[in-house]
């Protein structure tokens, strides 16, 4: 999954609470959640302090909400109208636009580059700086779940979803080229979970089984590492996600266990010979699997956890991540009660991690200054200094929908984004993504193709 998103059906005491989807940003800075009564989003600098940053009560019970980094652009989709995507600058209550789509909306990702639109049977690829549809990837097998996932790398801007809906095989796509790169065998059972690293040169997978993570080049498709969860029961994997550096990867299931693996044992493949007796005998036990059956030498090269969490809870939807706070390295569960659970991470010795901080997402504190722009050189005022402006450019109302493969000349029509202040682009540096108007009367705007 770009896995740090998860849809909560309401139902019993989260219905009363209100708490129907969750999601950390991309680079783990900020985490978002989805109420009856609307959204809120949070600051993660301090691990004593929750900082909230922003909270709207506009648009009821949202079941998808995502932030672009720690940039004012916010994308949210309701229950009550789950068709359509709606992209605010929430620092100025501004809506940038909205796009309707032919059937609900299963999930949302984005970068610096792309918005991805997943529905069950077909994926729209959106050009982030002026929400123009790129590409309509059509005929996908069905996808019932929404499962997709996009580099956060927006140079290196790939994207992952199923091939089949009976076998784990994945897509591999070319967001900047519009072109698929590669299908990955990467299990014999349906997907359960795909995320990329940060800089999208790893692609990791779980299947519905849920008792092997795998974890493959980019854009090769090689199989590079393959961890095993456990093999006692099935699992239904929550969340799947590496860290930052790319040296962990962290899988939360249905169950009170969270694992976290460590990529270190591809790193050094020089010629230096080991120091210690531990790791003479490590040496000669991976040679040794050369003689083995292959069966036999995979199962002994799969590695078990290098650290746990213990959950207080089990059975309830719930997504990790892997963040740096306080220049520590922290591990972080967020559960469909409404709880964020903030837990210490040893990247040395790893073992049992120790719960250090609970916070409670539905308080009802008031909203509290953005921290995250504390430590930042003031700004000019951009990215929806202009868009608060008035177009004056009527619009039609349907567009045809451009598609390399076949959307536009089989007919088929996109809704045009009625935009609230006129068509955008995104060319300001000081904030990202910065906005000003591309058509209209303002002087100096910049040419739509």
């Amino acid at each position: 999954m770009e896995t740090e998103a998860a849809e909560v059906p309401p139902s019993g005491a989260e219905a009363e609470a209100g708490l129907s989807c969750f999601s950390f940003n991309q680079d783990r800075t900020s985490l978002a959640i989805g109420t009856k009564t609307g959204y809120r989003l949070f600051s993660l600098s301090s691990v004593e302090q929750l900082d909230q940053v922003h909270e709207s009560s506009e648009i009821p019970d949202v079941y998808i909400v995502e932030r672009l980094f720690s940039s004012s652009l916010v994308v949210v989709v309701s229950h009550t109208k789950p068709r359509q995507m709606n992209v605010y600058h929430f620092k100025k209550g501004t809506e940038i636009c909205n796009y309707s789509y032919s059937s609900n909306i299963l999930s949302i990702r984005l970068n610096r580059q792309r918005l991805l639109v997943c529905l069950e049977e077909s994926i729209y690829i959106h050009n982030i700086k002026d929400m123009k549809l790129l590409k309509t990837i059509l005929d996908i097998p069905v996808n019932p779940t929404g499962l997709c996932a996009l580099s956060i790398n927006h140079s290196n801007s790939y994207l992952a979803y199923p091939g089949s809906l009976t076998t784990g095989e994945i897509v591999l796509y070319d967001g900047n080229t519009l072109k698929t790169v590669c299908t990955i065998p990467a299990h014999d059972g349906p997907l359960a979970a795909i995320t990329f690293n940060s800089v999208g040169s790893k692609l990791a997978s779980a299947s519905e089984k849920g008792t092997v993570i795998r974890v493959f080049s980019v854009p090769e498709g090689q199989k590079l590492y393959e961890f095993r969860r456990g093999m006692k029961r099935y699992v239904n994997i929550n969340s799947l996600v590496f860290s930052m550096d790319s040296q962990f990867l962290c899988a939360s299931s249905n169950t009170e266990t969270v694992h976290i693996f460590k990529l270190d044992h591809l790193t050094s493949s020089g010629p230096e010979e080991p120091s210690t007796w531990s790791g003479y005998m490590g040496k000669m036990f991976m040679a040794a699997t050369n003689y083995l059956p292959s069966q036999v030498s995979d199962m002994m090269n799969q590695d078990r956890a290098f650290a746990t969490v213990r959950l207080n809870f089990s059975g309830q939807k719930n997504i990790c991540t892997l963040s740096t706070i306080q220049k520590l390295p922290r591990l972080l569960v967020i559960s469909s009660d409404g709880r964020l659970y903030i837990y210490n991470l040893d990247p040395q010795d790893g073992g049992e991690c120790i719960l250090i901080k609970t916070h409670s997402l539905l308080g009802s504190g008031k909203t509290e200054e953005n921290k995250e722009n504390d430590l930042r050189p003031s700004l000019p005022q951009s990215y929806a200094a202009t868009v608060a402006r008035p177009g004056t450019t009527s619009l039609s109302s349907t567009v045809p929908g451009y598609s390399e493969d076949g959307g536009a000349l089989r007919g088929e029509v996109i809704p045009e984004h009625e935009f609230a202040t006129g068509p955008v682009c995104l060319d300001d540096e000081n904030e990202f993504p910065p906005i000003i108007l591309c058509r209209g009367s303002q002087k100096g705007k910049t040419k739509q193709s």
